[in-house]
């Protein structure tokens, strides 16, 4: 298993940022490299959907799947398919904004990508991960 961590301070209300960030239609604007959500079903632990992502250029199919949903505070999903992975998403109230700590374990798909090619995607997925935080704190921010 691989990790990414990501803090960031977003300058808006937490309940904005939970609000964004839990809604599965909002995904492909931040996270990225994903290029797709499908068949979004439900609301709250136990939302369920489908995805499209690309590693390195290679797209990857999985569905996801909440975990924890507890409003302005955590939101844990899971991820089976291409690229099994658990996002965790800790959101705490800071002088009027949102501090957000994401933290993502994955695992690289080897037989695919080749043994070689792990460290490249591990580095990779730490600058995509800032990326996507970065992303969120824009769109939030307008």
């Amino acid at each position: 298993m691989a990790a990414t961590r990501t803090k960031t301070i977003i300058q808006a209300p937490i309940d904005k940022a939970f609000a964004y960030v839990s809604d599965p239609e909002n995904i492909p604007e931040w996270l990225v490299n994903l290029s797709a959500i499908m068949d979004v079903t439900g609301i709250g632990v136990g939302q369920h959907y489908r995805w499209t992502y690309n590693m390195l250029g290679l797209p990857f199919e999985g569905e996801t799947t909440v975990k924890e949903h507890v409003p302005n505070e955590r939101l844990v999903t899971e991820s089976t398919g291409g690229i099994p992975s658990t996002f965790t998403m800790v959101f705490e109230a800071v002088d009027g904004g949102t501090k957000l700590d994401v933290e993502t374990t994955y695992s690289i798909p080897v037989p695919v990508l080749g043994k070689l090619a792990e460290k490249v995607v591990a580095k990779r997925m730490q600058r995509e991960a800032e990326l996507s935080a970065l992303n969120i704190k824009e769109r939030l921010e307008l």
